[in-house]
């Protein structure tokens, strides 16, 4: 038998037919359904009237659109509100299971479906966003999937995919205090650009993994598409099983012996062969910033804005004028100088609760600079009440945050949560392209304790300068 990733045993066990083109139908065991990418899809389902072939093995949920505060009112007429009108009706149609706004399983797709079980060790699952890479985190195949390939796993429960090529990154060391999983993953994409990953399925493997929460890997798993890879994976271990035990749809009893005895035969075997493979001592890193229009255009927050000018590649030279041309920022600058308006601590990749304790643990008894406006935005109403029972969210307000509904918000800018033309954000969400946060917006992005620290400063910040725990 030969040695197997990961990534290869999730693979063949989801096999139906391969083509002779290279392609394989690849059978797809659960469907995340949001308003923004689900119209289309349902829509073809109706005009060549088509049954939905597995209503059980789809979740929906309202989460890119809906507003962050005043629940108890009826959505404003307006896109959002047919978009969330329109995915009610059509789970109502095909007798899909949707979670209502104020329901407390309510939350952002790829929160929610973790917490509820629905995302499983050792399953396909996908999402009209491309952002689904999160739920590789618990060993599962996952990867977004546009419109007509929404149809078609309504229809028939399989897409046609090309098997990935196979990158292993081995993350090796211990974080030092004051150092986020969201640095390990934004010293990668500074690392291996944004284009690095495309073609490969990403395996995080290495001594820092085993350390690391299953809220720290969904974080890494989830920027996996911002460094050009579709799948981001980590093999399931006594952490993901101890997450997964307990939760509401999760296997009980015999079934869940089964499928733990299968989750636990996943990890890539001794001597497999990756395509590709990429260090990182996690020991050396220092807390992240993003300068730019990408994720990949990122730098120590010691550090001070890149020269164009001492870039040997042209097109890359243009590209970071181009950066720096929107930032509104000259070469030389130093990091720690750069003024923000708005902080944004929220969003699928930081709205977790560990990233709320500990963003909390920096504003504790501390209060907002009068400069910035601050949100936290959880990401699901599970993790909401959860920080309220702990009081995380008293220690928000009193320290000047507003403290909101969960829901997707300024990460995408597609409801009331935006930032104005010119206005500059220290941001825990994955991207920070032009117009991200809102036209004209400017993002940097930064763990979220870092996010915190920017908010008290009321500048970028070395959260490791605050009189903290972790400097004692």
């Amino acid at each position: 038998m030969p040695s197997l990733t990961l990534y290869d045993k999730v693979w063949n066990q989801h096999v139906v037919k391969q083509y002779d083109d290279g392609t394989a139908l690849l059978y797809i065991d659960r469907h995340l359904v949001q308003e923004v990418s689900s119209p289309q899809a349902f829509a073809g389902l109706v005009a060549d009237n088509r049954p939905l072939r597995r209503p059980d093995a789809h979740i929906a949920v309202a989460d890119h659109a809906v507003p962050t505060r005043m629940r108890h009112l009826p959505l404003p007429d307006g896109l959002a509100s047919r978009q969330v009108a329109r995915l009610e009706d059509n789970c109502a149609r095909f007798g899909i299971h949707y979670i209502p706004m104020n329901d407390r399983r309510h939350g952002i797709v790829h929160v929610i479906g973790p917490e509820l079980g629905f995302t499983l060790p050792g399953v396909t699952l996908v999402c009209g966003d491309s952002h689904t890479s999160t739920h590789g985190a618990f060993g599962a195949i996952a990867f977004g999937i546009g419109a007509s390939e929404c149809e078609c796993v309504f229809a028939t429960q399989t897409l046609r995919q090309r098997k990935q090529k196979t990158m292993r990154v081995l993350l090796n060391g211990h974080l030092a205090p004051g150092v986020a999983v969201k640095d390990i993953i934004l010293a990668l994409i500074a690392q291996i650009g944004t284009n690095g990953g495309v073609g490969y399925a990403i395996e995080y493997a290495g001594s820092a993994i085993a350390s690391l929460s299953m809220e720290a890997r969904m974080t890494l798993c989830n920027m996996s598409i911002e460094a050009g890879s579709r799948v981001g994976m980590v093999a399931p271990d006594e952490t993901t099983i101890a997450y997964v035990k307990g939760r509401p749809l999760a296997p009980v009893g015999a079934s869940w012996d089964a499928a733990e005895a299968y989750w636990r035969s996943l990890a890539t075997d001794p001597g497999a062969r990756f395509d590709r493979e990429v260090g990182l001592d996690v020991s050396s890193l220092s807390p992240h910033v993003s300068w730019g229009t990408n994720p990949g255009e990122t730098a120590p927050v010691s550090g001070v804005v890149p020269d164009p000018a001492a870039e040997a590649d042209p097109v890359r030279r243009e590209k970071m004028e181009r950066s720096l041309r929107y930032m509104d920022l000259a070469p030389g600058t130093p990091f720690k100088s750069i003024a923000i308006d708005r902080v944004f601590i929220g969003s699928c990749t930081n709205g977790r609760i560990e990233d709320l304790r500990l963003a909390a643990g920096i504003v504790a008894g501390r209060t907002v600079s009068p400069s910035v406006t601050a949100i936290v935005v959880p990401g699901s109403a599970a993790v909401r009440l959860q920080a309220e029972a702990e009081g995380l969210d008293r220690v928000f307000v009193d320290a000047g945050f507003e403290w909101r509904n969960a829901g997707c918000s300024m990460c995408v800018a597609m409801n009331d949560d935006r930032l104005n033309p010119g206005e500059r954000c220290a941001s825990t969400s994955n991207r920070n392209f032009e117009g991200r946060q809102g036209r004209g917006g400017r993002t940097h992005l930064m763990s979220p304790v870092m996010a915190a620290a920017a908010a008290i400063a009321g500048h970028l910040t070395d959260v490791r300068s605050l009189d903290t725990a972790f400097n004692g």
